[in-house]
């Protein structure tokens, strides 16, 4: 999470977790002052930044690159929440609009963020709707992030707070000030809302508030499911650029004399640095955007010895290519698929339901309370091997093979369906296959039947199809 200061940030993650955290602070001035990974834990605690860095069951071991004035700004905060099992925040100090606050640091703050960035599965930036501004250290770290565009989403906090014409002009404002700082046509994602647990101070976009925030907390709710495949996507992305750098490497390395005028034809090489890109590209047929960043490349070749860089290893080039063409694919086709086909292309509000009571109420159970969640691999494995139909879904006849394999006699599978069949649609899809095999395998165990479903082994993409009764969180007996 990344924003200015007072725009928002700590009270977005404490009306996310619907509690506070160790260490948190809130306030109207500058508050937060230090990087705070807010990660699960059995205790609450808080974790100093060197201890942190060198915890080897903890992914924060680069950041001692950044030396002892960073870690002692950072520091991990655990506690005991059922969404922090799925998802680690990072809070982040308010950015400054003065050169002088920046420098007084003591490290590099747009570098800490990019690293950050680099690693995250989703980049969260908080604007303030009361006081819209891009600082000039606001504008550098937004720079750094290019590249990662797919995870950027942006946040009008605070919305609440202005009228619906205001709104609209604080809007456009926002998206005419993103377009120049990222110089880039496409529009990013902008949600709209008030995320603290305090009522509106203006109710006329109460509707589309809603709506919004129902968005956001359900791409939130889906990234631990999207892991595996942010993670290839990233080593894609990282393959791509180690080929294109190889081949940059390999052509400077092959421009250089082989006795004098060395010094002499390095500058002149890192002077037209854009000639050598645009050479590169041509002769090799590669793709502009796979190219590091021209000024930032021109720089770290002036500190480099060319006649020392290796010539271009053709075997490894051709591993590379073999790796994004076939290696690549077979290991897209091990990754888990969904079950029910309906919600992976088109994500409904059901699907953040359990995200959005758990903002409002601290109370509520959120998705990741599901009893089946934990176990339910064997059961996808088994409901792959099943023909579905156009919606994903089984038929009671095609079920019936590996639901009397349990063993169970005929009137308990019939109890057992009627339990599962939570849409009463005829068919199971991959939830509620789940349910009906984990009913089987308690009864072979020599516990009953409940007479309604358990809100505990109701899937979260079924908990909109009914509320649940007073008997519900009753466990099987």
């Amino acid at each position: 999470m990344i924003g200015q200061y007072s725009v928002g940030k700590t009270s977005f993650i404490e009306y996310l977790l619907g509690r506070s955290f160790p260490g948190q602070r809130i306030g109207p001035e500058p508050t937060t002052d230090r990087f705070i990974a807010v990660m699960y834990g059995d205790d609450e605690r808080i974790i100093p930044g060197n201890a942190v860095a060198v915890s080897p069951d903890l992914p924060y071991g680069g950041l001692s690159m950044f030396g002892t004035a960073f870690l002692n700004k950072f520091e991990a905060a655990q506690l005991p929440c059922k969404l922090l099992e799925n998802i680690t925040v990072i809070d982040t100090p308010g950015i400054l609009s003065g050169e002088k606050q920046r420098i007084a640091r003591g490290y590099d703050f747009v570098h800490v963020a990019k690293w950050f960035a680099e690693r995250s599965d989703m980049i969260l930036l908080l604007f303030d709707a009361h006081k819209l501004d891009i600082s000039d250290e606001f504008q550098r770290v937004i720079e750094v992030l290019k590249g990662h565009d797919d995870k950027i989403r942006c946040i009008l906090n605070k919305a609440d707070q202005i009228d619906q014409q205001r709104l609209m002009r604080v809007y456009g404002a926002l998206m005419w000030s993103m377009g120049k700082v990222l110089k880039t046509p496409e529009v990013m994602r902008v949600f709209i809302g008030s995320f603290w647990d305090q009522p509106l101070q203006y109710t006329d976009n109460a509707a589309l508030f809603e709506a919004e925030e129902k968005d956001l907390l359900t791409e939130l709710r889906n990234l631990p499911q999207n892991a595996a495949v942010r993670k290839i996507n990233e080593f894609v992305k990282r393959a791509r650029l180690a080929k294109v750098h190889a081949y940059l490497i390999g052509h400077l390395r092959d421009k250089m004399p082989s006795m004098v005028g060395k010094e002499r034809k390095q500058k002149e090489l890192i002077a037209n640095m854009a000639e050598v890109f645009r050479e590169v590209q041509r002769k090799f047929n590669l793709p502009p955007g796979d190219f590091p960043n021209l000024d930032e490349f021109s720089r770290k070749c002036s500190d480099r010895k060319f006649q020392k860089f290796h010539s271009l290893n053709v075997r490894g080039i051709q591993e590379i290519d073999e790796l994004l063409a076939k290696d690549i694919p077979k290991l897209m086709a091990l990754l888990p698929k969904r079950g029910n086909a309906t919600a992976a292309t088109n994500p409904s509000d059901d699907a953040a339901v359990a995200w959005t009571s758990a903002g409002s109420n601290p109370f509520a159970d959120d998705e990741f309370g599901w009893e089946i969640a934990s176990v339910r691999t064997e059961y996808d494995a088994l409901f792959k091997t099943l023909r579905h139909d156009t919606n994903g879904k089984a038929t009671g006849a095609t079920c019936m093979a590996p639901l009397q394999g349990t063993g169970c006699p005929k009137d308990v599978l019939k109890t057992v369906w009627d339990l599962a069949d939570i849409d009463k649609d005829g068919c199971l899809d991959a939830d509620e296959f789940a349910v009906a095999m984990y009913l089987c395998g308690k009864v072979k165990q020599g516990e009953a039947l409940p007479t309604e479903l358990p809100a505990s082994l109701l899937p979260p993409s079924k908990a909109a199809l009914r509320m649940p009764s007073p008997t519900a969180s009753v466990a099987i007996k």
